[in-house]
């Protein structure tokens, strides 16, 4: 049951749900279709690198301005206008006859898809209130997931259906019909947007300064520092950018204007220690689905059909554990996370074990199994995770907030993706059964990044206390009230 009391609440999620099931889609189901957009292109490496992380980069580089924007503006317009944009350049990029329309195609794509995206958490946020608030960002992170594990397996079947050069072509236009819908309804359904308030002015600087600091993260992944030397540079800007920020925001709070992060966003630590949790977990998914793509096409020879059903179970798990993830909440709170990534962690040392250890027969079907683990892992951490962090958001500074949140989550994901998967490439140009040995060290690091997710996750535990928070419990549960907002001294 959708939460809300009115028809127009609920219609307001239904459109932020398709938003994200659009604009995460878009991202998930092209991972499969690369080696046909590569052959198809005649692109390079390099070029396939920015077509499949440009989305990314300039998806997180609009999370944090355009929720700001939302915050003092209103939302609807952004939406529109950043949903319009994705659409446009989706089937520009997917008409695409030369690697850098495609790669210029993709960046404006992922500009639109960031600014969209923005405006839904604000706009959920903003909408429902209570237990329904925490519940809507819930079922907006479970469509959004979902949406992410089941883009493979469409990616697939595309391009077994239609051949490697449609095929690919047909992946960047699936989002199309979506967006055109989601735009419409989104045009009929969300509330108009706010006059702009005199008094409210944008930290410009502030919002430099962040968009500076995530290219200057990013796009050492992207693209990888020739040297060790250009490496130290990149870390040195990065330290100097962030020093200026947080002197701006100081600055800014003493003369008395609103800075881009709210203050009580900056002493939350709840709110800290969660965005890190989300980062740890965001970053170890995709990284570990990417490697296991490329595992099961280049280093088993499953065609992409076969590779897709091997993920497959990872959606599925991930529906069923989000529909009773808010019963798990109820019994053991934010224990709820910390036992989702202890599962993830088990499913990844199962999927090295078995890298090792299984027949090449026996191999798929093992990792099948471990990715229906997988998924029942990611349905218990990403709805509860992001519904905790979120309720530390102060009404003023939602947009923001979820900007925030998913920015360091993108950011995460550039740096474990050019990780994890260079770490897999450097170890199959190695001798023979290189593949199945570099897979399983690629699930080792994932597994890593996962264990310091469960210890942020067990700190943040022990900091705030035994306070079980009001997301996802039923509707009409006598303890379905809004619990107050803690913020750490």
């Amino acid at each position: 049951m959708l939460p809300g009391e009115g028809h127009a609440a609920r219609r307001v999620l239904m459109v932020c749900m398709a938003a994200g099931v659009t604009t995460l889609l878009d991202q998930s189901v092209l991972n499969i279709a690369v080696p046909a957009l590569r052959q198809s292109l005649e692109a390079g490496s390099t070029d396939v690198q920015w077509i499949v992380a440009g989305y990314s980069l300039t998806f997180g580089l609009m999370l944090v301005p355009g929720g700001s924007l939302g915050d003092v503006h209103g939302r609807k317009g952004l939406f529109l206008v950043g949903l319009s944009v994705f659409v446009l350049f989706g089937v520009i990029a997917a008409t695409g006859v030369r690697p850098e329309m495609v790669i210029a195609a993709r960046l404006m794509q992922g500009a639109g898809a960031g600014l969209v995206n923005s405006q839904v958490i604000g706009t959920l946020q903003d909408v429902f209130t209570g237990q329904d608030r925490a519940r809507a960002l819930g079922l907006y992170a479970v469509t959004g997931g979902l949406a992410a594990a089941l883009g493979p397996a469409l990616g697939g079947t595309l391009v077994a259906a239609f051949g490697p050069e449609l095929g690919w072509r047909l992946c960047l236009l699936l989002s199309t019909p979506c967006g055109v819908i989601t735009l419409w309804l989104a045009a009929l359904w969300l509330p108009r947007a706010r006059r702009p308030d005199g008094r409210s002015r944008l930290d410009w600087w502030g919002l430099l300064w962040v968009g500076a600091l995530t290219l200057t993260l990013m796009l050492p992944f992207i693209s990888t520092p020739s040297s060790g030397g250009e490496a130290a540079l990149w870390a040195g800007a990065a330290v100097v950018l962030t020093a200026c920020f947080v002197l701006g925001q100081r600055l800014r709070v003493r003369a008395g204007r609103a800075p881009l992060v709210h203050p009580s966003l900056a002493r939350s630590l709840p709110y800290t220690l969660g965005t890190a949790v989300a980062m740890a977990s965001f970053g170890s998914s995709l990284a570990a689905t990417l490697v296991l793509t490329m595992f099961l096409q280049s280093g088993l020879g499953l065609s992409a059909p076969a590779a897709a059903l091997v993920t497959l179970p990872a959606a599925l798990a991930m529906g069923g554990a989000s529909a009773v993830a808010w019963r798990t909440v109820r019994r053991l709170g934010p224990h709820t996370v910390t036992l989702g990534l202890a599962l993830g962690i088990l499913a990844l040392l199962a999927a090295a074990a078995g890298a090792v250890i299984a027949s090449r027969t026996a191999l798929p079907w093992v990792l099948a199994a471990v990715q229906l683990c997988s998924g029942a892992a990611s349905g218990l951490t990403v709805s509860p995770n992001q519904a905790q962090v979120l309720q530390h958001a102060p009404a003023e500074a939602a947009g923001v907030a979820g900007g925030i949140l998913q920015m360091a989550q993108r950011i995460a994901a550039a740096v474990a993706l050019s990780a994890v998967s260079g770490s897999y490439l450097r170890g199959v140009a190695g001798a023979a059964g290189a593949p199945r040995a570099a897979f399983a060290h690629a699930m080792l690091i994932c597994a890593a990044l996962l264990a310091l997710a469960v210890a942020l996750s067990l700190l943040r535990s022990h900091r705030t206390g035994p306070r079980r928070p009001p997301t996802l419990l039923a509707p009409g549960h006598p303890q379905a009230t809004p619990a107050p907002v803690h913020e750490e001294p």
